[in-house]
């Protein structure tokens, strides 16, 4: 498999080396809550769950939250921040699972998606943005928020990351306005914690 591996991940999570960990939820997260995106009630799932700081902030709004990653690491940390604020870890199904095989009983109703598709290789992006709509229902919701991480090596073609760059002409090619509802641009950026990059919010309607 092309790209980070899980013993990569999983020597992240257990050494805490973790540098695009903000140690509160993004920015983003509550917009979205306010506008009645992430409502009570609301299934959310969220991808590459890391940490678990949007996971927390979810369930404690009352969403049904289940909550994927590939390295037990991630999950542990998750399930000590829920124990840590009073919740119990079946406040939130969290699942250990690749994101390129795993499938919800039923479809939900947001995808809450930060730091998964940017940490996944370029080779398998054309099948997570196949996943990303199976998981939906219609008219459900993507909650994107796009790295915007381009690096020099660009400019001669190399593939660099995690984490990789999410150019927008990409994702309209891969999530097609036949299967997506797009927001008119500009699309909001919201600030990086290494300075440097900064992620596109984009919010895509599932048809």
């Amino acid at each position: 498999m092309a790209g980070p591996t899980l013993d990569f991940w999983q020597q992240r999570f257990e050494a805490g080396d973790l540098p695009w960990d903000r140690g509160e939820p993004g920015p983003q997260l509550a917009v979205w809550q306010q506008a009645g995106l992430l409502a009570p009630g609301v299934r959310v799932a969220v991808p590459g769950c890391g940490s678990g700081h949007e996971v927390l902030a979810l369930a404690q709004a009352g969403c049904h939250v289940t909550a994927i990653d590939y390295a037990p690491g991630a999950l542990a940390l998750t399930r000590q921040r829920l124990e840590a604020a009073g919740l119990p870890a079946s406040a939130v199904t969290l699942v250990q699972a690749d994101v390129l095989a795993w499938q919800p009983d039923e479809p939900v109703d947001v995808i809450y998606e930060q730091t998964c598709w940017c940490a996944l290789h370029p080779d398998h992006w054309s099948a997570y943005a196949a996943r990303l709509a199976h998981w939906l229902r219609p008219g459900g919701t993507l909650a994107l928020l796009a790295m915007q991480a381009l690096r020099e090596g660009a400019r001669e073609g190399r593939v660099e990351g995690p984490p990789y760059h999410l150019d927008v002409h990409m994702l309209r090619a891969l999530l097609p306005a036949s299967g997506w509802d797009w927001p008119a641009p500009p699309h909001v950026p919201v600030p990086h914690p290494n300075g440097r990059w900064f992620e596109l919010a984009i919010t895509l309607q599932r048809r």
